[in-house]
């Protein structure tokens, strides 16, 4: 699951640089676009701040997921143990 996470946040990023650089280009003042500038800046902020958020949950998804696995790795050497003495 953190890997379809990160894919995520990757694709937010990367919609978060173009709505930057559409505030930046002349695109703007082009007849039938968007222009104004301000709303790209805003757009760009709120998906960076998205893949940011979203990128903080994959790694607290593998953090966990690494901690479950661990646990039962010593919880199955545990009982190994128990089962020779």
């Amino acid at each position: 699951m953190a890997r379809n996470l990160y894919i995520l946040a990757g694709t937010l990023a990367f919609f978060a640089f173009g709505a930057f650089g559409l505030s930046f280009s002349n695109i703007a003042q082009q007849p039938g676009s968007p222009g104004d500038a301000s709303l790209w800046r805003t757009m760009g902020i709120a998906f960076l701040v998205l893949a940011l958020i979203v990128t903080l949950s994959g790694i607290f998804s593998t953090l966990f997921e690494q901690a479950e696995r661990r646990a039962e790795e010593d919880r199955a050497l545990r009982r190994r143990k128990r089962g020779q003495a």
